[in-house]
């Protein structure tokens, strides 16, 4: 993008002004680079965003912005309900709540190297992933729908997890609101055998090993120690959130129009937070968040039980779990006053500032844990939230690297059995079912991470806490 179109608020921000019909600016956080790097599209779709009914303060999108399904991955978005606000599938995604977790060992990197190619192997074998890919635990509906309304905490009930875990994740584990019934058969369907599974696409179980840390104090606090091994887990809702995100955004087409809203594209199909639609597809939507805390919680049990096997002295406590693609409703200041809105995340991070009464007391005062998964092969990076981040995004941050070419674009340059070998020349063990996948998520594929969280540092929309490197990484 040029950055002549913009008007450069500092660094690492830099703000459309809006024009006719954008009710708010469009705000990109980012360094000129990365600005210069991006699609158009993603401009366009910020400002696409800003005209949609009911929008807070501004339309933002992360530095690891690209273009998306009506929102930019990486856009943000409030939206307040007395002033007419919606909801948009599109500005959740159809990945409902796919996130990150992050589990400590409490062992140095020489503790894994001694059977680095066995626990590659044991967890590939125990950790179902690719397309399509199904587990051991069939639902049947009633179970379906306990797990709809109970998340991680169902999972925990059932044995998977520990109760220790649920303080360490958003909503502690379960999401409030849930509607089960507001959930098709179809979506059910999809979901009935894929728990406790990766998935495919740019999912990942990733063991790592601390390689820097930023922020002595925070890093104890947060459990990490230079030259630790840690476990993380990127996942979300499978089958089931695409589903309820396919069937949502084709009725939200008919029923904004049937309000008489006007949309820049077909894409960014909304309903009023208050109809029919949007309560149902929010009680959907909550449900779906509820499956992907669910189906982490059940991948960290499997994860400790090859870990037990093999490495039985390996702690595994939960440091954090966080999902990106949410709508969620928040209470955030605005002109001075506190307001009820709802919180449009599309691959983005909460990153709530230290002091936060929602955050686990032993992490309250350093800020909530940002976990930012890098591109397979490369580093990733715990953060934690700020002060100034509520004022500049509503508490939200980066989720990740983003990628810079298409999948199509990146199997046309790389292939997937050269990219194991070179991987595995450095030191990295990459376990996946598909070799196509893995040139897919080539590391050349994405954006430098580092450009990405060195500019969500300086924007103040995070600060860095420790950089983690792969070992071993078992890829959908």
């Amino acid at each position: 993008m040029e950055l002549n179109r913009f008007t450069q608020l500092s660094d690492t921000a830099w703000r459309l002004e809006p024009d006719e019909g954008m009710h708010v600016p469009a705000i990109i956080y980012g360094d000129a680079g990365l600005i210069e790097d991006m699609d158009d599209k993603v401009a366009e779709q910020a400002s696409n965003v800003a005209r949609l009914p009911g929008i807070v303060q501004a339309s933002y999108a992360m530095p690891d912005a690209h273009w998306g399904y009506g929102f930019p991955i990486g856009g943000v978005a409030a939206f307040d309900p007395d002033e007419g606000g919606v909801v948009s599938a599109g500005g959740v995604g159809f990945d409902v709540s796919c996130g990150v977790r992050t589990l400590l060992t409490g062992l140095d990197r020489s503790a894994i190297d001694a059977v680095r190619h066995d626990l590659a192997d044991a967890l590939f074998a125990a950790i179902p992933a690719g397309m399509g890919s199904t587990g051991a635990i069939h639902l049947r509906d009633r179970q379906m729908t306990d797990m709809l309304l109970g998340g991680a905490a169902w999972a925990v009930e059932r044995g998977y997890g520990e109760a220790a875990d649920l303080g360490r994740i958003e909503e502690q584990g379960q999401m409030a609101g849930a509607d089960p019934d507001a959930v098709s058969d179809k979506a059910r369907k999809r979901q009935r055998n894929e728990m406790g599974t990766l998935g495919s696409g740019n999912h990942y179980l990733e063991v790592q090993h601390v390689t820097e840390i930023f922020d002595p104090g925070a890093a104890e606090a947060f459990g990490l120690v230079k030259g630790q091994v840690v476990v993380s887990i990127h996942c979300g809702s499978r089958g089931l959130g695409h589903q309820i995100g396919t069937e949502f955004l084709r009725e939200m087409v008919v029923v904004a129009a049937a309000h008489g809203i006007d949309l820049p594209e077909r894409e960014l199909a909304c309903a009023p937070i208050r109809s029919e639609v949007g309560q149902r597809y929010l009680g959907a939507m909550r449900a779906a968040i509820n499956c992907a805390l669910a189906n982490r919680q059940i991948l960290t049990h499997l994860t400790r039980e090859v870990f037990g096997e093999l490495v039985p002295e390996a702690d595994l406590k939960l440091l954090y779990d966080v999902s990106h693609n949410t709508c969620k409703v928040e209470r955030h200041v605005v002109d001075g006053q506190g307001r009820d809105l709802y919180v449009h995340r599309k691959g983005a991070t909460r990153a709530l500032g230290p002091g936060h009464p929602e955050l686990p007391e032993a992490l309250r005062a350093s800020g909530q844990p940002v976990l930012i998964g890098g591109s397979m092969g490369t580093g990733s990076y715990v953060l934690a939230g700020t002060a100034t981040s509520e004022g500049l995004s509503f508490s939200s941050a980066c989720h990740g690297a983003g990628r810079a070419m298409s999948r199509h674009q990146a199997t046309r340059q790389w292939r997937g059995r050269e990219l194991v070998d070179e991987l595995a020349g450095r030191g990295i063990l990459i376990r996946s079912p598909s070799l196509r996948g893995v040139a897919e998520e080539a590391p050349g594929a994405y954006k430098d991470v580092s450009q990405v969280v060195q500019a969500t540092h300086d924007a103040g929309l995070a600060r860095m806490i420790a950089r983690v490197e792969p070992m071993i990484c078992i890829k959908g």
